[in-house]
């Protein structure tokens, strides 16, 4: 932990060199969320009830004009039953699955425990059409809503809400912009297992749609070839990702997997937008808990529960200050469906809160399984 401080502290204080009188050298921003969350399978049932407070830091520094610097920390103190159930829950809290541990369970008690992660710590260098970041960071490759198959770096779960931030990867980015339009990239991760992905993407603009193409390796254990787009048929936009994994070990457990999306969303005159999303893969993993929809270590091809999945999702602006909106999936496959109403609304300036229900109804491991959560959450943002 100290050792981690004191690098943050660094990059901190390296921002102050060569001050100017009529530029920022460092910016601050964050929120802090108070989240309280009910699991059970039935409102007759047992309960399990968990309290959050969240509070996030994200630091920047500006060297000068070819170099940023980066620290973003969340700080997150559990109360309730899930902590009571000891060493197995903080366990899976405090992991990190980066190349460096930056998670630390700083307290951990029977009623409550405190953990604290980096996850962001980047330098960035920019020179004319380069880019170089280095560090942890986000690596964003997905051009659809729901599932993101060419997010080979930071795959992330629809259901994680309140984690807006997504996942970052220990990596070293380098972009070249070969025009206001196009880019070529290259990345490289690895992490605390020593797995390296690498891979190359080139993106460019061509019939109104913007359109890349990428190939690498992922965890050291699949090749990978991918595509995606992102274009309008006429006041609809239409985007989609497709993702070919092909394994090293050609053993009967891994096989290739072939995942494939496509999304339509339209805006109304009411304020209101509306978005489907449907996706295929030949090959999807079995799931036997609804736990796997909120794993931290989601790999691009844990997306798919189902050869075909389903996703709409409908957003209403009622008022300035009153956002509503209605999710729902469906998994063939599994008998299955999701379905969650949400309700934002804003108390002040900078004030938001929020009502969400998530509702899980599946037959996995041969047995009807069916789970509601839901969440009341306070957020101050500053």
């Amino acid at each position: 932990m100290r050792k981690a401080t004191a690098i943050i502290i660094c990059l901190i204080l390296n921002t102050g060199l060569l001050p100017s009188q009529d530029r920022k050298i460092i910016s601050l921003n964050g929120y802090v969320t108070s989240m309280q969350s009910s699991m059970f399978d039935s409102l007759s049932g047992p309960f399990i009830n968990e309290d959050l407070i969240h509070n996030r830091l994200n630091f920047k520094g500006y060297i000068n004009d070819h170099i940023t610097v980066a620290a973003e920390l969340r700080n997150r103190l559990f109360t309730g039953d899930m902590v009571r159930t000891g060493k197995n829950y903080s366990d899976l809290i405090g992991t990190d699955p980066g190349l460096v541990d930056m998670s630390w369970n700083l307290f951990e008690k029977q009623s409550f425990l405190l953990n604290t992660t980096a996850d962001r710590l980047w330098i960035d260098f920019q020179y004319g059409n380069l880019d170089i970041t280095a560090g942890r960071q986000r690596i964003n490759w997905g051009q659809t809503f729901a599932w993101n198959p060419n997010d080979i770096f930071n795959a992330y779960s629809f259901f994680d809400f309140d984690y807006v931030e997504k996942p970052g990867s220990d990596a070293i980015r380098v972009q070249y912009f070969t025009s206001s339009s196009s880019a070529a990239e290259m990345a490289v991760k690895m992490d605390s297992r020593d797995h390296v992905t690498a891979a190359g993407l080139y993106r460019f603009n061509k019939w109104g749609y913007d359109l890349q193409f990428l190939a690498g390796v992922v965890n050291s254990e699949d090749a990978v070839m991918g595509a995606g787009w992102s274009g309008a048929i006429k006041d609809i936009s239409f985007r989609g990702e497709a993702s070919w994994f092909e394994p090293f070990d050609r053993s009967p457990a891994d096989k290739s997997m072939f995942l494939i999306t496509a999304s339509l969303d339209r805006s109304f005159k009411d304020n209101s937008m509306a978005q489907i999303q449907l996706m295929y893969c030949n090959n999807p993993p079995d799931l036997s808990s609804f736990t796997s929809f909120y794993s931290g270590s989601l790999s691009a091809k844990d997306l798919a529960f189902s050869r075909f999945s389903a996703f709409g999702q409908f957003t209403w602006a009622a008022t300035p200050l009153l956002n509503l909106t209605a999710s729902a999936m469906w998994f063939p496959d599994l008998k299955g469906y999701f379905a969650g109403p949400t309700l934002d609304y804003s108390l002040a300036e900078n004030l938001d809160f929020s009502l969400i229900w998530q509702h899980f109804n599946a037959i996995m491991a041969g047995s009807a399984t069916n789970l509601n959560m839901a969440f009341i959450r306070l957020k101050y943002s500053f």
